[in-house]
């Protein structure tokens, strides 16, 4: 157990004394002596109100209210304490939470299962909402109150109107382990139990409201906002941390100061009446709310969403207020919970001076409320007081508050209230748990039995307290605050002018239940106003964040192709499996559609009519050449041979067939197969036909008679067979080790597979090409050395340029056929199989024909061999 938490038996000027020791201990961070510091009991800090409200019993419960307003205070300086004006305006909402706290207190005294045995008593002061003068109150109250001759005191505290009045009461009685229990002091840094250890409340903390005010931010979709805050700890904290980092943007933060709240209001009006933002976030106290309000409407500022935090969200002098019913109309806001507590109606308007002769509270409201003097010779009373009465009649003593409609006897919105109630409620059973340990029974003196209770912790007893209300509600701490419980409340016209609260849903810890329907929104519409930097990113677009700026200042950026996003603000696209691809809108992955070079698309049917007529004109060749077949045009230099070239031809123009279409596994084995040896058979008649040119030429020369005999027709068909048996066998090798299969490529960024023949060797495909060529290099060398033989028709020549064209196809081919994508690969060997086979057409058969049809008279021996 830590040594400051210990409470020793001291008398009321000592404990006074300790008190202020340990404030200035929490002042200067370390040991300070009283020596030299004057310490009297009865001084007054700028002259508090010494007035209070006791009721005796065997434990008395301090309380703490701000009880009286000042309208013009400034902000609170120490140094200018004696300056103060006078606590003069009483402030009833604060009246009626005294007398929750009295009622609680007399209703806990009519339980029997509740403190059974012990009277309940307590000691409520009023603080003025000054903090110096609520730590004189509270020390007053802890050390025994001189003044009010009462010196006993008070083990409990309940008390705290503001976060900041809850941070020093709890730092400087927290040594003195004395609990404060606030029902209004939210701020969360309170929730620290290392710094507040004797701190609890039955608010919940500004966290939770502002958690609460992010999740209907984040429902209704408003990610853009506005927020002015009071420059007090009361919600600074809670925004900094809930609505920032939940894609929630503040496009401004203003602060407003009390002393300077009517130029602050112009300020926060003006920024407001510019910004982009509709939904504005306001975390202040109502009399602020209201000067602000003022100024937006002088400026007819309208349209505007206000979020409301539970400090205002529920103030009948803005309700009732029509100057700004226009601009307040619509407001969203979270409010403390609302609740029952029976038979308070009845204890409030029962009361009266007459009842309560020592309550000077009450006889100031009911003076006040009735116009009427109530003369207590109990009381002393200055002459002046005299001379101001005595113009007012004396109350005749029948007035009754069921006389009069007021807010005071209302009970239909109990929040505060019912926390005071709850605070009570939470003592009682703290000590009632702690009463009912064994140490306890045997206690004869009543101050023994105090100090006692002081000395067994209540602070360990408040941590543990799980209780039952009257109505029902289990209540516990958790680690000093409550359970977060709220009401969602929506300010709507009246036919009056007047502005009404309705409750339009609720919050229980992390849930949240809101009605929207029933809503009216400050558009005057039921439709939820929209509030955001940049429009929502449609499905098929990704949100990309605006260098500089907020998070929620974005552009849309569409989604590439082959990724989609298929819901609303995206962050990133995502991209499609190998097998799909997106469709135009970048919503949804479809099947890629196969794609192939087909007989149906217009390249498919170019390529087919060019390999028709290939075929149709080496036909027609073939036709010309049999009927002139006797002819000497077409006998010289072995006529079989050039109808082999033709059939060898007309191979070639029909394999570029076998490339069109869709793929299979045996078009796949056969194009490459038919492409190599329909090639290799033509080029081998051209090499044969070139060497018999050659050899023609050499065996005229005398002594080489005989070179022609080793080189006659069947040496020449023999050739043409041997050239096109090896690439055969390198086609049977190949096809048989490693055949080109069908395959679907996706590595072509489209929304089509292209379906194709892979080669699986390269190798096999490489011997093929390799082979032919070898033997067009072969043929366009020997033809270009025969090309200037003595002749009237060198055939010779006719081969070199038709070799010319050949090799430039093929080598053109390549890096052709490498670089193209998809489909145009096929389409790519189909026009060299073609431009290559219409070049050895043309080019030798051309002249030929030209000859034999038109020009017949040169089809004669004499003329061919003719130098």
């Amino acid at each position: 157990m830590a040594a400051s938490t210990f409470w020793l038996p001291l008398q009321p000027t000592k404990w006074l004394s300790s008190a202020l020791s340990l404030l200035l201990v929490s002042i200067m961070g370390k040991p300070v002596g009283l020596q030299g510091v004057q310490v009297t009991v009865c001084s007054q800090l700028g002259a508090p109100s010494n007035r209070g409200v006791f009721q005796d019993g065997d434990v008395i419960i301090g309380g703490l209210f701000s009880l009286h307003y000042i309208p013009s205070a400034v902000e609170q300086d120490y140094t200018r304490l004696p300056h103060y004006e006078p606590c003069r305006s009483l402030d009833l909402q604060a009246l009626k939470y005294m007398y929750a706290m009295a009622f609680a207190v007399e209703e806990i005294n009519q339980n029997s299962a509740l403190l059974p045995g012990i009277k309940l008593g307590y000691h409520i002061l009023d603080s003025c909402g000054r903090y110096p003068w609520a730590l004189q109150s509270a020390l007053s109250l802890v050390g025994g109150d001189r003044h009010s001759c009462n010196l006993t005191p008070v083990p409990l505290l309940i008390g705290g109107h503001a976060s900041t009045t809850g941070v020093i009461l709890s730092r400087i009685l927290g040594p003195l382990s004395v609990p404060v229990i606030s029902y209004l002091a939210s701020c969360p840094c309170l929730s620290d139990r290392s710094n507040f250890p004797n701190f609890f409340r039955t608010i919940p903390s500004d966290i939770y409201q502002a958690r609460t005010m992010a999740q209907m931010a984040i429902r209704l979709n408003w990610t853009w906002i506005g927020a002015v805050l009071a420059n007090n700890d009361y919600g600074q904290k809670a925004i900094q941390e809930e609505i920032k980092g939940k894609r929630v943007c503040l496009e401004f933060i203003e602060t407003v100061h009390r002393e300077t709240i009517v130029s602050d209001a112009r300020r926060v009006a003006l920024t407001i009446q510019s910004s982009t933002a509709t939904v504005i976030l306001i975390f202040c106290w109502y009399t602020d709310v209201q000067k602000i309000f003022v100024e937006l409407a002088k400026r007819n500022v309208t349209g505007r969403q206000f979020l409301a935090s539970e400090a205002w969200s529920t103030s009948d002098d803005l309700l009732q207020d029509i100057t700004i019913s226009k601009v307040a109309s619509g407001v969203v806001g979270v409010a403390i919970r609302s609740s029952t507590i029976p038979g308070f109606e009845n204890y409030l308007k029962k009361l009266s001076p007459s009842h309560r002769p020592d309550d000077e509270f009450l006889r100031e409201f009911w003076e006040k409320e009735f116009g009427c003097s109530i003369v207590n010779a109990s009381h002393n009373t200055s002459t002046s007081s005299h001379v101001k009465k005595a113009s007012i009649p004396p109350c005749s003593g029948t007035e009754s508050i069921n006389e009069v409609q007021h807010f005071f006897s209302d009970i239909t919105q109990l929040r505060v209230v019912y926390n005071v109630y709850l605070a009570v409620y939470a003592a009682a059973h703290a000590l009632h748990s702690l009463l009912s340990c064994p140490n306890f029974n045997k206690l004869n003196t009543i101050k023994h039995f105090i100090f006692s209770i002081l000395c067994f912790q209540l602070l360990q007893h408040l941590n543990t307290v799980n209780l039952t209300t009257p109505q029902g509600e289990v209540f516990y701490f958790q680690g000093g605050d409550p359970r977060a419980k709220y009401d969602l409340v929506n300010w709507q016209n009246t036919p009056k002018g007047t502005l009404k609260l309705v409750v339009v849903g609720h919050v229980d810890g992390f849930d949240l239940h809101l009605n929207e329907s029933a809503i009216q929104w400050s558009t005057g519409s039921n439709q939820v106003p929209d509030s955001v930097c940049s429009k929502s990113c449609r499905p098929g677009t990704r949100m990309a964040d605006r260098k500089g700026e907020p998070v929620c200042c974005f552009d849309c950026i569409p989604c590439a192709e082959g990724e989609i996003s298929n819901r609303t603000d995206s962050l990133q696209c995502e991209q499609c499996p190998s097998e799909f691809w997106s469709n135009v809108e970048r919503i949804a992955c479809i099947p890629r559609q196969l794609d192939f070079l087909s007989f149906n698309e217009t390249l498919g049917i170019t390529l087919t009519t060019a390999a028709v007529s290939g075929v149709s004109v080496t036909t027609t060749v073939f036709v010309v050449f049999l009927f002139y077949r006797q002819t000497p045009m077409v006998r010289a230099n072995n006529s079989e041979l050039s109808f082999l070239l033709l059939l060898s031809l007309k191979l070639c123009f029909l394999c570029s067939l076998v490339f069109i279409g869709r793929p299979s596994v045996w078009s796949c084995r056969f194009q490459q197969a038919a492409f190599g040896i329909s090639f290799v058979l033509c080029v081998s008649c051209l090499l044969v036909k070139t060497i018999v040119v050659l050899a023609v030429f050499r065996s005229a020369r005398p002594g080489a008679e005989t070179l022609m005999k080793w080189f006659g027709p069947g040496q020449q068909r023999g050739s043409v067979c041997f050239f096109t048996c090896i690439q055969v066998i390198i086609c049977v090798i190949w096809l048989s080790l490693s055949p080109p299969r069908p395959q679907s490529d996706f590595g072509f960024q489209g929304s089509k597979v292209t379906l194709e023949c892979t080669m699986e060797s390269v190798v096999g495909f490489s011997l093929v090409l390799g082979y032919i060529g070898l033997l067009a290099c072969t043929c366009l060398l020997l033809a270009f050395l025969a090309r200037k033989l003595p002749d009237n028709f060198n055939e010779a020549k006719l081969i070199t340029f038709s070799m010319l064209i050949f090799c430039t196809v093929w080598v053109s081919f390549v890096p052709a056929y490498i670089s193209s994508p998809g489909k145009y690969v096929v389409a790519v060997e189909v026009f060299a199989i073609l431009a290559s086979s219409y070049g050895l057409l043309l080019c030798i058969f051309a002249p030929k024909c030209f000859i034999i049809l038109l020009r017949p008279e040169k089809n004669t021996k004499k003329h061919l061999m003719a130098r």
